[in-house]
C-alpha cells in the first residue's frame, strides 16, 4: 500500500503510537487493519478512525491509571499490627 502523506492523519497516528507505546508502522498498520474491517478507503475516514482509536485508548490509560494508583494506595497503608515497626540500623 503505498504512503499517506497527510499531515493530520500522520500526526493523529504518531499520537496514538505515543499513547499504545507502539511504533508509528505499528499504529497506522492498526488504523489500516480497522479501516479495512469498516471498508473505509479515504484519507478522511482512516483520520475519523485514528482519532476513535486514540479515544479509546486515552480512556483505557486512564482507567489503567486510577487503578493502579488506587493498588498503589492498598499498598503502601500500614497494617494495625506494622505501624511501629522499624528497621535498626
Amino acid at each position: 500500500m503505498p504512503t499517506i502523506e497527510d499531515h493530520s492523519f500522520l500526526k493523529v497516528c504518531a499520537q496514538l503510537a505515543s499513547c499504545l507505546t507502539i511504533s508509528l508502522a505499528a499504529a497506522r498498520r492498526k488504523v489500516d487493519l480497522e479501516a479495512a474491517k469498516q471498508g473505509v478507503k479515504g484519507v478522511q475516514e482512516r483520520k475519523l478512525i485514528a482519532e476513535n482509536l486514540l479515544k479509546e485508548a486515552n480512556t483505557k490509560s486512564e482507567d489503567d491509571n486510577r487503578r493502579a494508583s488506587a493498588e498503589l494506595d492498598n499498598l503502601l497503608s500500614a497494617l494495625s499490627e506494622e505501624e511501629n515497626f522499624m528497621v535498626e540500623d
